[in-house]
């Protein structure tokens, strides 16, 4: 998004906070492409076969965020983390309430650089990148909040900082360890 746009954007996401309804009939398609990227990036990572479609992901995750009136969104960077947040939730949720093919089998634990790569069994796979974000966030909530808006939500270093209000510095050192320790967590051994 240019600059321009995402100042707009950012308007009218305070706009809608204020309780401003035309503010959101603006607001959703300069919304929608980037929530379909978004769908499209979880998609992509998940098994050929997935029965949710992206279109659907995206309906689900925009029917939770409109939901959100409470909310008071702070910029473009906030909202997409937070519909990032509910795709990877929603999906989460989705591989939980479906049957495993093999029931006497346990989620295999990976690497997170190769937590995406196509194998016929993504949900385990999902779930078990979920628990050891879920371990994470015990341990250090903010290291696993910078997991959750740079792998999930896409967002830059620059972007991830100002959702966080802290330095860029920190985010690459948090996200670096963050990595390291998801890393030894998701090791088989």
């Amino acid at each position: 998004m240019k600059k321009n746009e995402t100042e707009n954007l950012t308007e009218l996401l305070t706009a809608w906070s204020d309780g401003d309804e035309l503010a959101l009939e603006r607001l959703a398609p300069l919304v929608q492409a980037e929530l379909h990227r978004l769908a499209r990036q979880y998609m992509r990572r998940e098994r050929e076969n997935h029965i949710l479609q992206t279109s659907a992901l995206i309906n689900e995750a925009y029917l939770r965020l409109i939901d959100w009136k409470a909310v008071k969104w702070q910029n473009r960077a906030h909202f997409f983390g937070v519909a990032a947040n509910l795709m990877r939730r929603i999906l989460v949720d989705f591989a939980r309430r479906r049957p495993r093919v093999a029931p006497d089998r346990d989620a295999e634990h990976i690497v997170l650089d190769e937590a995406f790569r196509l194998t016929t069994e993504k949900d385990a796979d999902l779930l078990a990148l979920d628990e050891a974000l879920r371990a994470l966030a015990e341990l250090d909530e903010r290291k696993a909040r910078i997991v959750e808006l740079r792998f999930f939500g896409g967002l830059t270093v620059e972007e991830t900082a100002e959702v966080l209000k802290i330095a860029p510095i920190t985010v690459m050192r948090e996200w670096q360890k963050a990595r390291a320790w998801l890393y030894c967590e998701l090791s088989p051994d």
